[in-house]
């Protein structure tokens, strides 16, 4: 098992990058939170996990554990491969996926590309109670008590939604601002989103 990986980056594609370790090119699939992190001739450091099927040995890196551990949920639950795990990762904050997660937000996860209902119930119903409520805060952001403030929270993102921004570009800036401070009413949330979602 390749549990980290670590060396200077020798190119970023679209859905990867490719770090040099021992004179050796490992291609890793990343999300777009890990890539953004990574700079051409720069040494990265990334969790990884290796997935290895009859017709490919895939590997998978992340530049915090947490987001590996996220990825271990979503990948333990059946048919969530690799691939769909990272595209939920991709699709959204880490924090949001979470708190989609553990409180069951169908909607939220079926409107990522490639998740449909069934498989949105499946990944909240299995994993609604396993995911550590620390995961729902943002990595590298300021902890806040998870079900805190959820009505503010909640009423925030009416709001914001019926004023026609998209669902997961909401839940990605709310999240952002309550891991900032997360004793925001709903009028601060919303008057703060405004200022970030134009």
């Amino acid at each position: 098992m390749i549990a980290l990986l670590e060396g200077p980056v020798r190119d970023l594609r679209e859905n990867s990058a490719v770090v040099m370790a021992g004179g050796v090119g490992y291609e890793v699939l990343c999300p777009r939170t890990t890539l953004d992190t990574l700079v051409i001739g720069e040494t990265a450091t990334l969790h990884t996990r290796l997935q290895v099927r009859e017709d490919a040995w895939t590997l998978f890196g992340f530049h915090h554990p947490d987001l590996g551990l996220l990825f271990d949920h979503l990948t333990s639950v059946s048919g969530v491969g690799g691939k769909l795990a990272l595209a939920l990762l991709s699709a959204m904050p880490s924090a949001v996926l979470a708190h989609g997660l553990i409180g069951g937000d169908i909607g939220l996860l079926s409107s990522v590309s490639g998740v449909g209902k069934k498989t949105a119930e499946r990944l909240t119903l299995e994993l609604r109670n396993k995911i550590p409520p620390r995961l729902a805060n943002e990595v590298g952001a300021k902890p806040r008590p998870v079900g805190l403030n959820t009505s503010a929270e909640r009423d925030a993102v009416d709001a914001l939604l019926a004023l026609g921004y998209r669902e997961l570009q909401v839940r990605a800036v709310v999240a952002e601002l309550l891991g900032e401070n997360h004793e925001l009413t709903a009028d601060q949330i919303i008057r703060k989103s405004l200022g970030r979602l134009r």
